[in-house]
């Protein structure tokens, strides 16, 4: 996790700064409303993701929705993301309130040989979240999430999500949830029948590369379809930009700060349609990113490497797997390791193989070993 320089903050936000990646904005408009008895239907909680926004890209100037907002609310100055600090585990820490290791999510790209034996899974897809959900009786997250803790309380809930992360945060794995409660992700629905409608009014989801497109069509979709009656107890909107557009280009290039000021302008509209719902003095807002974002200096062949020195690594199975094989599991810069059958003479030349080297940083290992973090 790297550290923001205060002092850079300081010129900014002079009686307040954020000191880390991942950081939240929170404005509380109900503070005369709390000072009286209200009823608990008429609260809001409305949370509005930016997808790997950075804090020093914050100004006046390329965010001005959020900068108001920032000056008019409060700016957490300790938060950060969990690690790895990617979309789908912080996305999962977010809604459960815990660590990747007891939520049971603990990278955007895992190796589940009860899902799959022979390859990789990306975990948020729907078909690995429904076997998984099966395998384990509705437990592929050990937690429940907020929408399902609200629904379980009478409440009505609205998740919408450009990336396929919104799948996580409400699985309708609750046969008996409100059927006003929707999950929206990157053009598929839970339930499955309750896109028709927002495809009528808006048409289908933009294809993957119009990212800008994506975020407005998801922001529309929350703020005209699923609040068009009222404002639910609690909403989640998950912006994909700058990340996706970061990705193809860099923090603080044109197009990435072109990204930052879509997703400003989505929230100004999140934030206008409370106002025309009347809703505004009874809702609080949070606006989070999941983790930060940097470029990298190197990359490297990691199973070219491993096969050269004497290991047997794999990226996926074509045969079953025999004792002493790696599955190596690609999770941007950190590489999750599957020693099969837990060969323990295997692990062990591994990792010291591993600290000989000139790239790898932290070892994390299941059992105890020198130099690594269990």
């Amino acid at each position: 996790m790297r550290v923001l320089s205060r002092q850079v903050f300081a010129k900014r936000f002079p009686k307040r700064s954020i000191s880390i990646l991942t950081w939240i904005v929170c404005a509380f408009y109900g503070q005369r409303v709390f000072a009286v008895e209200t009823p608990k239907a008429e609260r809001h909680v409305v949370v509005v993701v930016w997808d790997g926004m950075r804090p020093d890209f914050l100004s006046q100037e390329n965010t001005p929705a959020l900068w108001k907002l920032a000056n008019e609310g409060v700016v957490f100055r300790n938060h950060h993301a969990v690690y790895p600090s990617a979309t789908n585990v912080n996305g999962t820490a977010l809604v459960t309130g815990v660590y990747p290791g007891h939520s049971g999510l603990i990278a955007n790209h895992d190796y589940r040989p009860e899902i799959d034996s022979k390859h990789s899974i990306d975990v948020e897809i729907p078909k690995v979240v429904e076997k998984g959900d099966e395998l384990s009786g509705g437990k592929y997250i050990s937690f429940p999430t907020i929408a399902e803790i609200v629904q379980r309380a009478g409440g009505h809930t609205a998740i919408a999500t450009a990336k396929t992360v919104g799948l996580l945060l409400d699985r309708h794995v609750d046969p008996g949830s409100p059927k006003n409660c929707v999950t929206l992700f990157a053009g598929e629905s839970r339930p499955r029948d309750a896109l028709s409608q927002i495809v009528e009014a808006l048409g289908p989801f933009p294809p993957f590369g119009q990212f800008a497109r994506g975020d407005k069509w998801t922001t529309k979709a929350i703020t005209e379809i699923l609040w068009k009656d009222s404002v639910p107890t609690f909403s989640l909107l998950w912006l994909g930009e700058p990340d996706l557009t970061q990705h193809g280009s860099a923090p603080g290039a044109q197009p990435a700060l072109a990204a930052i000021k879509s997703s400003d302008e989505n929230l100004a509209a999140v934030l206008s349609a409370l106002d025309q719902q009347r809703a505004r003095a009874t809702t609080d807002v949070f606006v989070v990113s999941d983790h930060g974002f940097s470029t990298i200096e190197r990359s490297v062949d990691l199973r070219k490497i491993l096969n050269d020195a004497g290991f047997a690594a794999k990226t996926k199975f074509s045969d079953p797997p025999k004792a002493g094989e790696i599955m190596l599991v690609g999770n941007g810069g950190s590489v999750l390791f599957y020693v099969m059958q837990h060969d323990a003479a295997a692990t062990r030349r591994l990792v010291e193989f591993l600290q000989q080297s000139d790239f790898a940083g932290v070892i994390f290992t299941r059992d105890v070993m020198p130099g690594t973090l269990d």
